[in-house]
């Protein structure tokens, strides 16, 4: 399938003035574990065929790139499950340089220790891996099943593979808030970052998200007490404000949906594993980018990114409360962390 020139292409700015220059593309919604916060132990996945192709997901990203988005990251789901995303990283680490700033990762770390080396080899240069505890009890607990070894493992080999590392933990009020500040320490040590998460109320799970709510106000007050933090002017494209830990490389960001809304500067969007194009993280409005390939090539590809632009929220509607409902049906995997 042609690629429709790059030149002349429209460049992607939304109703409210805000320029979207971020993809974020879940190209599986399966993951290895089943973390507790996040799905249900029974998890449903979507069946292969529902699933965007290799080559329209690199199709769809390169008219990004050709519209003026920067950054792609690839998530999922634990993206290195798919048997193909490391073909997929090699695609478009060609476009980094050539329209394309960066390109990175979120991963579980699972599988990391044996693709770091290629996702180096690829164009990226720094990746996330979410990390709630390096204890081996809490994470298997949290994960339900999983082995922290493999992940830090796994940590190890990005990081002797040259990729900078962030760490993102998801506070959880009463399971891993004593682990926060040791989480900070050792990041500090290894030089790797550290990035909190609130958490999100993102489809149905086993618990009530409520009950581990943790405020991050009163998570950085006492990081502060202990640590010295001084504030960051860092920018990387995403919705965390930054501290950094003095006398080190290290930064401390804040991603806190409930407690400090973060969207009148949003400059991303979220292409899901089936090919709905999300304009927002916390609401259901998307356009099917899988018809638009299958049903009119890139031209109707171009055509519904345009008509995405309007359906792009002033800002989410997170809250989280006891008993009630998610903000939106649909999993964090299906969407792309």
């Amino acid at each position: 399938m042609a690629s429709v020139p790059v030149q002349n292409a429209d460049k992607l700015v939304d109703r409210h003035g805000r320029a979207i220059t971020y993809l974020r593309i879940s190209v599986t919604d399966r993951c290895d574990l089943r973390c507790r916060y996040c799905m249900s132990e029974a998890m449903t996945f979507l069946p292969r065929e529902a699933l965007l192709s290799l080559e329209e997901i690199a199709l769809i990203a390169e008219r990004f790139i050709a519209r003026g988005v920067r950054k792609i990251r690839l998530t999922g789901g634990e993206p290195l499950v798919r048997r193909d995303m490391i073909e997929l990283a090699w695609r478009l680490g060609r476009q980094v340089g050539a329209g394309l700033d960066e390109l990175t990762l979120t991963t579980n770390g699972t599988r990391l220790a044996q693709h770091a080396e290629e996702l180096f080899a690829s164009g990226m240069r720094r990746i996330n891996v979410s990390l709630d505890s390096r204890d081996p009890a809490l994470f298997r607990h949290i994960t339900r099943h999983g082995d922290v070894t493999r992940v830090l493992d796994g940590i190890a080999a990005a990081k002797a593979a040259g990729l900078r590392i962030k760490i993102n933990m998801v506070a959880l009020k009463g399971l891993n808030e004593h682990e926060i500040a040791p989480m900070l320490g050792w990041a500090g040590a290894e030089g790797h970052d550290l990035t909190l998460i609130e958490t999100m109320p993102l489809g149905a799970i086993d618990e009530d998200r409520a009950d581990r709510f943790l405020p991050l106000p009163k998570v950085l007050a006492d990081l502060r007490d202990a640590f010295d933090l001084v504030p960051d002017a860092h920018q990387s494209g995403g919705p965390a404000r930054y501290w950094r830990l003095a006398g080190t490389e290290t930064r401390l960001g804040l991603i806190s949906p409930l407690t400090g809304n973060f969207c009148a500067t949003c400059n991303r969007v979220r292409l899901s594993t089936d090919g709905k194009l999300h304009m927002c993280l916390g609401h259901e409005d998307s356009v099917d980018l899988r018809a638009a390939i299958r049903g009119g090539g890139l031209a109707q590809v171009d055509a519904r990114i345009s008509d995405a632009l309007d359906l792009k929220p002033e800002r989410h509607d997170f809250r989280i409360s006891a008993g009630s409902a998610p903000a939106v049906a649909r999993h964090m995997s299906v969407t792309g962390g």
